[in-house]
Order: structure tokens, then sequence, then C-alpha cells
């Protein structure tokens, strides 16, 4: 039994086999965002007003290095999917779409691997 209607049919749109993908990342990266969220907020209150060199002895331990890498790849990926879904429901002009989709894919890939480098350089120097 075929669902799509007689308009699907003739313009040749239907399922893309990626929507169940995309909907168990975007749960799985919020899943993941939770504790990853709640260490990072319990460690800028402990280090809220300490001094620099406090923060990065603390920051430059394996441990809480790795969480807060995890933390942002996690929420960086979580913010892609969600929203390459406002981009794809709310942009109707397929070229536009196309550089949006395009552009928040740039941007998260930017914004980890300076986010991450500033990790790295804090836990291999400071």
């Amino acid at each position: 039994m075929d669902m799509r209607t007689p308009l699907g049919k003739v313009r040749g749109l239907g399922s893309a086999k990626e929507g169940t993908d995309h909907f168990w990342r975007q749960r799985l990266t919020a899943v993941a965002n939770v504790p990853l969220f709640i260490f990072f907020i319990i460690f800028l209150l402990v280090y809220a007003g300490a001094p620099y060199a406090e923060v990065v002895h603390a920051l430059s331990n394996p441990f809480v290095a790795v969480i807060i890498g995890l933390m942002l790849i996690s929420g960086l990926v979580h913010m892609r999917l969600g929203m390459q879904v406002v981009i794809e429901d709310y942009v109707h002009r397929e070229i536009i779409k196309i550089v949006l989709l395009m552009l928040n894919t740039f941007f998260t890939i930017i914004m980890a691997g300076l986010c991450l480098f500033a990790i790295l350089k804090i836990a291999f120097v400071g």
C-alpha cells in the first residue's frame, strides 16, 4: 500500500530513509548532554570567581578536559541537528536552504575546532 499523495507521486517526493537516523542522533545527543552539561554547570559554580591560575589548573586535569570536550562536541552536534530541522522546515527556497545547511555545518565545525583547540591548549600547556 502506497501512502504517498498523488502530488507526491508525481513530484517523486517520499521518504529519504534518513528521518529515523536523524531522530535518534538528536535524541542520543540530548541524553548525552544531560550529565555533561550538569558537570559543566557544577564546574562553573565551583570555580566562579576563582583566580585564573586555579581555573586553568582545574581545566588541565585530563578528566575535566575530556568531559568538557565531550560536552562541546555533543552540544554542537545537537545544535547542528536542531538547526538543520529548523532550516529544512521553514526555508522554502531550495538554493537558500542548501546554503544555510552548508553554513550550519561549517559553523559547527569551526566552533568545534576553536573550542577543542582552547581546551587542548589549556590541558597540555596550562
